[in-house]
């Protein structure tokens, strides 16, 4: 009788403690974060920028003395940048000087619809299905917003969630995806869209400031949409699950928060400056960011090995505790020195317990090679981001995709596989994710006319012959007759 009166008073708590089990597993379903589908900007043929035509852009500014136009010359060979790149037609057209707002828009909207029309096409969603629209640009911030603007072009619904970003740097479509993922967390069957496009060409004239030439000389022309979804019934056609998210600000300091600013220079032309101190800020920032995501990414195994190096080392006094905090994520900031050594240097972790894929932001040369020696990365893993620049440039905040895209074209990607995207922005910001691939990917996207031909047998530029005497000290001296100078 005892146990009949057990059982009773049991079976409905078991029912109860079930159900309850079984909704927050449907909860919690209902607020993952998948991506069906993303899609590169391929510029026109007839935007195309090798370096010759970058040089003869550079001189048009008679602002530039030969220092400056030494040192633009210099970066724009030895920047690791190939000669099939794009840049905006109005400053093919010799109209960086006086760009207009119809200017800028067109810029734009060439990103934004191309990029969205296939979108749209190749996955069978319809614009009137989006539920949460998010655009992201570096600088200009129109009215109406240019979320507006695509709401109006596809005429979506009118209770669409929009929102536009503005000035977050090369980090700002990771900025994008974490807005999706906290509004996924409210909105369950949703489906977002993220738009990451740039106005270059409203900010290429930048007077006679070399530094601010500098990020001109780098920047190329693309853009990326995305589509993601929560809804547990479309699982089955995502190619990507976001695992983690990690951004961290590094505002704080002033040395980062300068590093990489729009300013304008004496003769009130605006413009990016870029300064020496850019990599060390990236370093500093990545490390604080790296130091809270390990213990949600690397194995237990791989934290216990860390911990026991750190400790054969002998760590310095007082910093014995700072290695348990890394281990245990404590969020508090990193101190600078010899800490940043032992999480990416030395005999630090080691990500590719826990990462298969690194997709590194392709902002420069001595970005990717600052990220791999830190991080004790091969060619292998940096072979992504190091073709992404050679043949598209710096794209800024879509330069991710591109690197995402040579891995899908290669055929790196398989089921299981976890993908480490790293992205580094003005601010200064690290904005770190990880990602789970879903299934075996192929798609060449917007590779497909070029994958065949890389990596190349050298990335050195075919113009650094022409234009060795760059290098030439000796003409620290010689004033130029522009009207006399010829490119030929």
């Amino acid at each position: 009788m005892d146990v009949l009166l057990i059982l009773c008073l049991s079976l409905p708590m078991l029912y109860s403690i079930y159900v309850l089990s079984k909704l927050l597993i449907i909860n919690r379903r209902g607020k993952s974060c998948y991506m069906l589908a993303y899609e590169c900007f391929m510029p026109p043929e007839d935007t195309k920028l090798d370096t010759d035509s970058c040089t003869r852009i550079v001189m048009r500014n008679r602002n530039l003395g030969l220092e400056e136009y030494r040192f633009l010359l210099k970066t724009i060979v030895n920047s690791g940048i190939g000669e099939n790149t794009y840049c905006p037609r109005i400053v093919l057209d010799g109209r960086e000087e006086c760009p207009t707002l119809k200017d800028i828009h067109d810029e734009i909207d060439e990103i934004m619809f191309q990029t969205l029309d296939n979108l749209f096409k190749n996955t069978g969603i319809s614009p009137s299905d989006v539920d949460v629209l998010v655009v992201n640009v570096s600088l200009f911030s129109p009215s109406p917003s240019l979320t507006s603007r695509i709401v109006n072009r596809y005429k979506m619904r009118e209770n669409v969630k929009s929102f536009n970003l503005s000035g977050m740097g090369c980090s700002a479509s990771v900025v994008a995806i974490d807005l999706v993922q906290q509004i996924f967390k409210s909105y369950t069957n949703s489906i977002a869209v993220v738009v990451s496009t740039e106005d270059l060409g409203a900010h290429w004239y930048c007077g006679r400031d070399k530094m601010m030439m500098l990020s001109n000389c780098l920047f190329r022309s693309g853009g990326c949409s995305m589509l993601f979804t929560n809804k547990p019934s479309m699982k089955n056609r995502a190619i990507l699950k976001l695992k983690h998210m990690q951004r961290t600000q590094y505002g704080a300091d002033d040395e980062a928060y300068s590093c990489c600013i729009q300013v304008e220079d004496e003769q009130g032309h605006s413009g990016f400056r870029l300064t020496k101190s850019l990599v060390k800020s990236a370093a500093q920032a990545l490390t604080v960011n790296l130091q809270e995501m390990a213990p949600k990414i690397l194995p237990l195994w791989e934290r216990v090995r860390f911990f026991l190096v750190c400790v054969r080392k002998s760590i310095k006094k007082g910093e014995t505790l700072r290695v348990f905090e890394i281990l245990l994520g404590n969020k508090n900031k990193t101190k600078k020195g010899s800490l940043m050594n032992n999480v990416l240097g030395g005999g630090g972790l080691n990500f590719k317990a826990g990462i298969e894929h690194f997709c590194v932001h392709p902002g420069g040369r001595a970005v990717i090679d600052g990220v791999g020696k830190g991080m004790r990365l091969n060619e292998y893993d940096l072979e992504p981001a190091r073709m992404a620049l050679h043949r598209w440039g710096n794209t800024s905040a879509g330069g991710l995709w591109y690197v995402l895209g040579y891995m899908e074209a290669k055929k790196r990607l398989k089921k299981g596989d976890r993908i480490l995207m790293i992205s580094l922005g003005a601010g200064f910001k690290c904005n770190n994710c990880v990602w789970e691939v879903m299934k075996d990917l192929s798609d060449q996207n917007v590779w497909k006319d070029s994958i065949d031909s890389y990596p190349p047998a050298s990335l050195a530029n075919p113009f650094k012959d022409k234009y060795n005497w760059i290098n030439d000290e000796d003409l620290s001296f010689v004033r130029f007759d522009y009207t006399k100078f010829s490119l030929g």
